[in-house]
């Protein structure tokens, strides 16, 4: 089901993104070779809670931590472990805040020290791909003009882009309505209007799109075992215009590539 939000919820879920976007912030500086992953878990836990937020994803259905941590081939809902980082990983960072009653949510991915130059346009590529589809998300647009810009970017460049993961509505509850895949056809699925909150979230891989789940129920990578990248904002759209309302501004101070 989708729930519209009114202006008021919006601002909430905006300052819940804003917790959410410093908690970032604050992982970025630690993301470097001989770090552990759990470490970085630590930060953004501590961070959360010291700043009138609670983590989304520790506990959702039994997710045992703070943020999904997910390091090359993981596409999604990784771990934080006891593996150290180094030179030429990449690590995606998927992260959700509860504030005052609302749900925000965003991902990054980063390169660890020297990460090849096919990798790195992997990274480049998806997370340009998530303002494209962000640019499709305005009120009279329909959900697949989102996917349709990703998967259409994506694919001229030689990636897939992952099926079976897609974005979603949030706000009192983590997962909402509607689903918002990143591939489709213009034109089709649900229309957007004013009040409609989603995560834009482009999970686009290096070689083939199928993937694989792992033993724990919750790791998922990619079933050649290819690199694949991870970027996520939080949106609402009015009438009149398309606000992103988480930020990766503190990623972005703290940690360039």
């Amino acid at each position: 089901m989708i729930h519209y939000k009114t202006s008021e919820e919006v601002q909430i879920i905006k300052e819940g993104a804003q917790i959410l976007g410093k908690a970032h912030g604050e992982v970025a500086k630690y993301v470097k070779e001989g770090v552990k992953t759990s470490f970085l878990d630590k930060i953004a836990e501590e961070y959360i809670r010291d700043n009138q937020g609670v983590p989304s994803f520790k506990g959702y259905n039994g997710f045992p931590a703070s943020l999904c941590i997910s390091v090359n081939e993981v596409v999604v809902h990784g771990f934080p472990s006891d593996y150290v980082l180094k030179d030429g990983d990449i690590i995606s960072i998927d992260c959700g805040v509860f504030h005052q009653g609302f749900h925000s949510d965003s991902a990054y991915t980063y390169p660890v020290g020297e990460v090849s130059p096919q990798v790195l346009s992997l990274l480049k590529a998806t997370q340009a791909s998530l303002y494209l589809g962000i640019e499709k998300a305005v009120s009279g647009n329909r959900i697949g003009d989102i996917g349709h810009a990703i998967q259409k970017f994506v694919e001229a460049k030689g990636y897939t882009v992952v099926r079976e993961l897609v974005g979603h509505g949030l706000g009192r509850n983590l997962h909402e309505g509607p689903e918002v895949p990143n591939y489709g056809k213009k034109g089709s699925g649900p229309l957007m209007k004013e009040g409609l909150v989603i995560a834009i979230e482009p999970m686009v891989n290096l070689g083939t799109r199928n993937i694989v789940q792992e033993r724990d129920g919750w790791t998922i990578r990619t079933a050649d075992r290819k690199p694949s990248a991870h970027y996520e904002h939080t949106v609402a759209i009015f009438e009149d215009r398309t606000e992103i309302l988480t930020t990766h501004q503190y990623i972005e101070e703290n940690y360039k590539f």
